[in-house]
C-alpha cells in the first residue's frame, strides 16, 4: 500500500478518534456531543492543525440539511399563533436592545477585546446571542417524549421563528440584489410540487428516499443561488413546500444522521476558526451571568400571551441556551470582517458553557416546577387560552394516559369489556384528532402535569393505565397520582426488565414489559388459531 496514503489515513482516523472521543465524553457528562466537537477543533488548533481539506464543504452541506428538514417540519398554521410569533419577535427585539447595551457597557472594562468594540458590532453579537438552540431543544424534548406537548410544540415554534430570521439575515448579508427571476423560480417550486410529492410517495422507504432528500435540499440551495438568494433560504423553503405531506417526516427522519454527520464539521470549522485566550474566556462568563435574562424574558412574554405557569416555566427552560445559529450568525460577521476569531471563539464558548448548564436543568425540569410553582404561578394570567385550560375526566373510570399503539389497543380492549367508561388522554393534539375520527372518547393532557391531578376526580376513577414513552415519566406520574390520594389500580409499560422493577418498587399494581407481551401475545395467538386448530382437525 503507498506510504503517502497510509499517513493520510492514519492522520485522519486519529482525527475522528478525537472527535468521537470528546463527543462521548460530553455525552457521558449529559451534554449534547455537539459540545464535544467544539472541543475537539479548539483542541486540534491548539495540536497546529489549521485547517481540513473539505472541511467546509462539510459544513455548509450540513446546515443546508438542517434547514431543509426543519422547513420538512414546519406547519406554518402554528406560526400563526400569536403567542410563537408575537413571543419569538418581542423576545428577539428585547433582548438585541438589553444584550447590545450590556456589551456596549462593558466595553469600558480595560479588557482589548472590548475596548476595541463598537455599537455596530454590539448590535450584532445580540442578535447572534438571542437566538436559542434548535439541536439542543429538539434533543431534550424528544429524550423526554415532550416534542409533541403543548410546552415542546410551543418551543419548536418559537426556534423556527427564530430560524427564519437568521435565514433572512443570511440573506441580507450575503449583499446580493435578488434576481427578477427569484418570483419565477419561486412559483416554479410551488408548482412542481405536486410531481415532487408523486414521486416521494413511489421511492420508498430505504435508500432512493435518502438520495431525494440530497437532491431536493441541494436541488432548492442552488437554485436560490442562480437568483442570488442565499442557498440556505432555498433548502428551507424547499423543505416548507412539502411539509406535513406523505414521506415528509420519514424523509427527515431519514437524514437526520447524515444532516449530524455534515453539521460536525461546521462545529469543527468553528472550532478550528476561533481563538481562544484568556480573555476570551473572562467575556464568555460575563455573557453567561446575563443568560437568565433570556429565560425570565420568555417566561414573562408566554405568561402575557395567557399560557399556564407550568407551561411558559417548560418552554423558557427548554430555550434557556445560545445556539448553533448565533455560531453561524457570528461565523458570517467573521467571513465579514464585521468581528474578529476571537468573538468567535466567545461566542462558542459561552454556548457551551449554557449548555453544560441547562443540560441538567432540563431533566429535572418537572421537579424544578413543583418546587417553585407557588412562585412561578404569581405571574399566571387569570384568563388563559382555551388550549391551556385545565380539563377533568368526567365520569370515567378507567383512563389510559398515552395513545400510542399500545394505549389504542389496551383502550379498544377494556371499552369492548366495560363500555363507554373509558377515556383516552395524550398531549399530541394531532392523534387526537385522528382518534375522534374513529370515536374514540380522548381528551388532551399531561400525566406528568401537577395541576392536572389536582383537578382530578379520583372518586370515580377505578383503574389507570400509563403507557408514556418514557418509563421515568410514569413513575412521575404515579409519584403525583399517589398525592391525590386515588386508591384504585394502577399499570404501567416499560421497555425492559429492570424498568419494570423499578416500577414496581415503586408501588405499582402492575407493570409490563411491551416487547415480552408483544411476544407472549404473538405465541398466544399463535397457539390459539394456528397450533390448536391444527390438532383439532388431526
Amino acid at each position: 500500500m503507498d506510504s503517502t496514503w497510509l499517513a493520510i489515513n492514519h492522520t485522519s482516523t486519529a482525527m475522528i478518534a478525537l472527535i468521537f472521543g470528546f463527543g462521548f465524553l460530553a455525552k457521558l457528562t449529559g451534554l449534547p456531543p455537539l459540545v464535544g466537537f467544539l472541543i475537539s477543533g479548539f483542541v486540534m488548533k491548539a495540536l497546529g492543525i489549521e485547517t481540513i481539506a473539505g472541511l467546509n464543504t462539510f459544513a455548509d452541506l450540513g446546515i443546508t440539511l438542517l434547514l431543509f428538514t426543519i422547513g420538512l417540519k414546519l406547519d406554518l398554521r402554528s406560526l400563526t399563533r400569536a403567542d410563537i410569533w408575537g413571543t419569538s419577535s418581542l423576545h428577539m427585539l428585547i433582548i438585541i436592545v438589553l444584550f447590545g447595551g450590556f456589551i456596549s457597557l462593558i466595553s469600558f472594562i480595560s479588557i482589548p477585546m472590548l475596548r476595541d468594540i463598537n455599537f455596530e458590532t454590539a448590535i450584532l453579537l445580540a442578535f447572534a446571542l438571542s437566538f436559542s438552540s434548535t439541536v439542543f431543544a429538539v434533543k431534550v424534548l424528544e429524550g423526554k417524549g415532550e416534542l409533541k406537548a403543548n410546552h415542546g410544540r410551543i418551543a419548536i415554534g418559537i426556534l423556527i421563528m427564530q430560524d427564519i430570521f437568521a435565514v433572512i439575515f443570511l440573506t441580507v448579508s450575503s449583499g446580493k440584489i435578488p434576481s427578477p427571476w427569484a418570483i419565477v423560480v419561486l412559483l416554479a417550486l410551488i408548482a412542481s410540487r405536486p410531481v415532487i410529492l408523486k414521486m416521494m410517495k413511489h421511492v420508498g422507504r430505504g435508500e432512493l428516499l435518502v438520495i431525494a432528500g440530497f437532491i431536493l435540499a441541494m436541488g432548492g440551495a442552488s437554485l436560490f443561488e442562480l437568483v442570488n438568494l442565499k442557498a440556505d433560504l432555498g433548502a428551507l423553503v424547499m423543505g416548507m413546500i412539502l411539509a406535513r405531506k406523505e414521506r415528509s417526516s420519514e424523509m427527515a427522519a431519514s437524514l437526520l444522521a447524515f444532516k449530524d454527520l455534515f453539521l460536525i464539521g461546521f462545529f469543527l470549522s468553528i472550532g478550528l476558526s476561533a481563538t481562544i485566550s484568556l480573555d476570551v474566556i473572562w467575556i464568555a462568563l460575563l455573557l453567561l451571568l446575563i443568560m437568565p435574562v433570556k429565560v425570565v424574558l420568555f417566561y414573562w412574554l408566554l405568561s402575557m400571551f395567557r399560557l399556564r405557569a407550568r407551561t411558559s416555566f417548560l418552554t423558557s427552560l427548554s430555550l434557556a441556551n445560545y445556539s448553533e445559529f448565533g455560531l453561524i450568525v457570528s461565523a458570517i460577521g467573521y467571513s465579514s470582517g464585521w468581528l474578529s476569531s476571537e468573538w468567535l471563539g466567545v461566542v462558542a464558548v459561552a454556548m457551551s458553557l449554557t449548555f453544560i448548564i441547562s443540560s441538567p436543568l432540563n431533566i429535572l425540569s418537572h421537579q424544578l416546577y413543583i418546587r417553585f410553582d407557588d412562585i412561578l404561578i404569581r405571574f399566571q394570567r387569570s384568563q388563559r387560552k382555551s388550549s391551556e385550560q385545565l380539563l377533568t375526566t368526567g365520569d370515567s373510570e378507567i383512563v389510559i394516559f398515552g395513545m400510542g399503539r399500545i394505549g389504542t389497543s389496551a383502550y379498544d380492549t377494556m371499552r369492548f369489556h366495560y363500555g363507554d367508561v373509558v377515556l383516552g388522554i395524550d398531549n399530541d393534539e394531532i392523534i387526537l384528532e385522528q382518534h375522534r375520527q374513529q370515536g374514540r372518547n380522548v381528551i388532551q393532557g399531561d400525566a406528568t402535569d401537577p395541576e392536572f391531578w389536582d383537578n382530578l376526580n379520583c372518586s370515580q376513577l377505578k383503574v389507570i393505565l400509563l403507557d408514556m414513552p418514557k418509563p421515568e415519566d410514569n413513575l412521575f406520574a404515579y409519584n403525583l397520582l399517589k398525592t391525590t390520594g386515588f386508591n384504585g389500580s394502577v399499570a404501567a409499560t416499560a421497555k425492559f426488565d429492570d424498568q419494570v422493577e423499578m416500577l414496581k418498587a415503586a408501588g405499582l399494581d402492575a407493570a409490563f414489559n411491551i416487547y415480552g407481551e408483544a411476544g407472549a401475545g404473538f405465541a398466544n395467538h399463535v397457539r390459539e388459531k394456528v397450533i390448536m386448530n391444527t390438532e383439532q382437525t388431526t
